[in-house]
């Protein structure tokens, strides 16, 4: 304890400590995974698919680190060191997921963007997440969350 608390200043900073490191290892890799989502010659529907198809299967690949990052957000409650890591981490999210999609360099994507493509993004990877983790034989596989995603694009098309 004495070791734990010379280096960290108590047990729930180590833990802290521990998780964001995790979440970087995982998170690296993952952003591996999806930057090489899709096929040459594909279209833009198919690789997105493929990119869902990808994200859902690291659902199942590293379930515990989705499930660690879950617990980081309630753990982030009660330590504003945490809190402040996953929210930058978001912010780099919705950067990424935006650049990710519009086939460009992360500093092309301007903050409007981050904040609405990017941000529905992230939103949705984190709703898909919370039910695969819940009930996995019940989740949306990819194609149903392409399938979803047209839908809701009727219900806000211009004119509507």
């Amino acid at each position: 304890m004495a070791a734990i608390g010379y280096h960290f200043g108590s047990r729930e900073a180590l833990l802290t400590t521990a998780l964001i490191d995790a979440i970087d290892a995982w998170g690296t890799r993952l952003g591996r995974t999806l930057s090489a989502y899709g096929t040459d010659g594909a279209s833009e529907a198919e690789r997105y698919e493929a990119l869902w198809a990808a994200v859902i299967q690291s659902f199942t690949d590293d379930r515990k680190l989705w499930l660690a990052t879950l617990e980081g957000l309630v753990q982030a409650e009660h330590s504003d060191d945490l809190r402040r890591y996953l929210s930058g981490g978001q912010v780099q999210g919705r950067r990424g997921l935006a650049a990710l999609l519009r086939g460009v360099p992360e500093d092309e994507i301007d903050d409007a963007t981050a904040r609405t493509l990017g941000a529905a993004q992230l939103a949705l990877f984190t709703g898909l997440m919370t039910q695969w983790l819940t009930d996995p034989q019940q989740a949306p596989r990819a194609p149903d969350v392409v399938a979803g995603l047209r839908a809701l694009t009727t219900l806000v098309a211009p004119g509507r």
